[in-house]
């Protein structure tokens, strides 16, 4: 089998790896090693945290900097079971933005980031086995399974260190299209309200708003207003675990068929009428480009079954206020 060799490389934890346990961690980063492994280079203090070493217990902190030391391991073939060979041409061709650093793929919704946490394949997996020449693959950031839209992902280490010191500054920018329910007051524009983040013992990660949590805040502009529903712009300035859908629901404007967080109810008539996903789709990503240096926005269209529902809900609207229902 081929080997992997990875040199030192340094690591900006994400939001959402924060309080992972590191050996967990590791597992992740250094496919195919056994934990042994794992425990052998924690214990001789080859891993560090911001410069200082670390126990297997040790659990992550977003923006902890760790240093992983170089390390040769055999890369196991990647072998599309034959269900997935249709994610992987789809994957394949969703790619919107690529450049030797790195690409941007419109992923779609049911498709989890990374095989682990008993999904056995993701986008990383697909595109390794769809593109023989992408060799070093790492996501740049994640995105929920049900979610689609912009998902980024490093074609170079020195790529990831870029972004990911992107992202630690803040200077990257998200944003995401949103259906929810009811009407969302104009007068809403931010949610700064702070999430924490609870693992039920089903293993089921579940996030409430709670004083005792982390400071989270979403910006929200309203781009359309149907009926019963409104369409929103939500920018995160924070990346917490389910954090739009988390104050979306928290001002009473859940988002459509979100089955976490959304309502039941509200949501049959939306399924009825064809929307059989949680409507929330990462629009636009703004970033500095690692290769140019360049200022780029990429932006990834909404799938057919959103625009579609979308173009249902607006025709809905105009018959009813040509026919004078509308409120």
């Amino acid at each position: 089998m081929p080997l992997i060799e990875y040199s030192v490389r340094h690591v900006v934890i994400e939001s959402d790896r924060d309080g992972q346990r590191v050996d967990n961690f590791l597992l992740g980063q250094f496919k195919g090693v056994p934990k042994s492994f794992v425990y052998r280079i924690l214990r001789r203090g080859e891993v560090r945290a911001n410069g200082k070493r670390i126990k297997p217990e040790y659990r992550l902190r977003a923006g902890d900097e760790l240093r992983l030391p170089p390390v040769k391991v055999e890369e196991a073939p990647v072998i599309a079971p034959s269900e997935n060979l249709d994610i992987v041409k789809s994957l394949t061709s969703s790619v919107i933005y690529e450049t030797p650093e790195m690409i941007v793929i419109n992923k779609p919704a049911g498709v989890a980031v990374h095989g682990g946490s008993g999904v056995d394949y993701g986008v990383i997996e697909a595109l390794r086995s769809g593109r023989s020449d992408l060799h070093y693959l790492e996501l740049v950031h994640r995105l929920d399974r049900d979610t689609s839209g912009c998902l980024m992902i490093a074609k170079k280490r020195s790529a990831l260190r870029c972004l990911h010191e992107q992202l630690r500054l803040k200077t990257m920018h998200k944003h995401y299209w949103a259906l929810v329910h009811g009407i969302w007051p104009q007068r809403i524009s931010v949610v700064n309200e702070p999430l924490l983040k609870n693992v039920l013992k089903s293993g089921e990660r579940m996030v409430t708003v709670d004083r005792n949590g982390k400071p989270s805040c979403t910006d929200f502009e309203v781009l359309r207003v149907f009926e019963n529903s409104t369409l929103v712009k939500a920018s995160p300035r924070t990346g917490r675990t389910h954090q739009i859908r988390v104050h979306c629901a928290f001002k009473h404007h859940p988002i459509a068929m979100d089955d976490k967080y959304g309502d039941r109810l509200l949501d049959a008539g939306f399924e009825q009428n064809g929307l059989k996903r949680m409507f929330l789709h990462a629009r636009t990503l703004v970033f500095t480009d690692p290769g140019t240096g360049k200022l780029t926005t990429v932006e990834a269209p909404l799938d057919e079954q959103l625009q579609a529902f979308l173009d249902r809900l607006a025709a809905d609207d105009a018959k009813k206020s040509e026919k004078g229902e509308m409120r």
